[in-house]
């Protein structure tokens, strides 16, 4: 694997989930395919999870690990072609990304939508930029558009704890205070569709995401009647796709409680975290026996271990 920025990079879905499975069982079996290699991983905006355990994922497999906050600790970068570059800009992206790949042997990139042009954020610039310009295999951190690495942790997740052969899945809105990207649900959308699984995706009126990512999702309004014997529940906010990075008020009753849960079948509930207490997720849930999100997280571990694994493999 040289690149992992989609669902699509992904020739087996089940045998990386399976690979991930088994490298929780036994974490250091393969720090041979990582011994005097360097992973580098690039932050353009915070991250605690994601940071975290893409770091850890790489010691586990005998790497060297940079971590280099750009937005805080590097230049301002240029993206523009034939950029005259007499603003605030002080290196290119051609330049920087380049020297990352003399220095690292695998690139993490994460990067966020400006969620004000659609165009431009679901171009994916930034993180195109990195692929085309470090020479290195490159692993999506988050992007504009998607976060894989979150959405194959949810995956191993659902796989590892499901009691039924085909569970039904339902990715819900929640409120939020303000506009959220559709990367989450997205990439989460993307990756359910191509599971085995009962997939449905619950939104008020004009939370509609890309059809691009829903294609074979049932899709509905009527959030209770999504949440009918559901085995597992997503949670998680985003912004209009269109009109674009928009929100509107007037779902607060979106939020999930136990009362809510009454007609699952006892439905574990996930979110990818960070999450806002009793606005997008009610503490009698994320305390309760429901709620799988500290499990959820730890599982980014050997989502990033399986996917970088599959890297060193392919150097």
């Amino acid at each position: 694997m040289k690149l992992f920025s989609s669902v699509h990079d992904v020739t087996d879905i089940n045998a990386l989930v399976a690979e991930a499975l088994k490298l929780k069982q036994d974490p250091y079996a393969h720090q041979h395919l990582g011994k005097n290699k360097t992973l580098g991983l690039v932050f353009l905006n915070p991250s605690l999870r994601t940071r975290m355990s893409t770091q850890k994922a790489g010691l586990n497999l005998g790497m060297n690990v940079m971590v280099l906050n750009i937005d805080k600790e590097g230049w301002a970068l240029e993206l523009q072609d034939g950029a005259i570059m007499n603003g605030t800009t002080v290196e290119h992206i051609r330049e920087a990304a380049a020297v990352m790949g003399q220095y690292a042997d695998i690139i993490g990139v994460r990067s966020f939508p400006g969620l004000k042009d659609r165009e431009e954020d679901y171009s994916e610039a930034i993180f195109n930029k990195f692929v085309k310009f470090c020479g290195v295999p490159v692993v999506s951190l988050e992007s504009a558009t998607r976060h894989p690495l979150q959405s194959l942790a949810d995956l191993v997740t659902i796989q590892e704890l499901k009691t039924t052969a085909r569970p039904k899945v339902v990715l819900t809105w929640a409120p939020h205070i303000k506009a959220l990207p559709q990367a989450v649900p997205n990439s989460f959308a993307e990756w359910m569709c191509k599971a085995d699984v009962d997939f449905t995706i619950a939104h008020p009126e004009g939370y509609a995401l890309s059809s691009d990512f829903t294609s074979g999702a049932t899709i509905t309004h009527n959030q209770d009647e999504a949440l009918k014997d559901a085995d597992f529940i997503y949670v998680k906010n985003w912004s209009a796709y269109e009109p674009y990075g928009q929100i509107t008020g007037g779902n607060e009753d979106w939020m999930l409680t136990n009362e809510k849960l009454a007609p699952t079948n006892n439905a574990k509930v996930m979110h990818c975290l960070p999450v806002r207490r009793n606005l997008e997720l009610s503490d009698e849930i994320l305390d309760g026996p429901n709620s799988i999100v500290v499990h959820e997280a730890g599982n980014r571990v050997w989502a990033a271990q399986a996917v970088l694994k599959q890297m060193l493999e392919s150097l």
